[in-house]
């Protein structure tokens, strides 16, 4: 049980560690058509763009990647807490 929780735990992590790579690349420029930048957007995306339909940017900033990763650790911590 306790691998499943470590597998778990380091998917979520490395999920929100792409999250945050996309946030920080917002900030930055870079060329869109990099295969890194392509592959942090391509995982990212989807899940991201749940939270933009709901949440409109505020200006030029755009809140749906904070709460995307409060709405991950939320997530995690309710399935970790179901099988420990």
């Amino acid at each position: 049980m306790n691998f499943l929780v470590d597998v778990i735990n380091t998917a979520f992590s490395v999920y929100t560690l792409l999250i945050i790579s996309r946030i920080l690349l917002s900030w930055i420029p870079h060329n869109p058509y990099n295969p890194v930048v392509r592959f942090i957007y391509d995982l990212t995306d989807p899940y991201l763009n749940i939270f933009r339909r709901v949440i409109p940017p505020l200006g030029m900033i755009d809140i749906s990647p904070i709460v995307a990763i409060l709405v991950l650790s939320l997530i995690r911590l309710v399935i970790i807490t179901l099988l420990i």
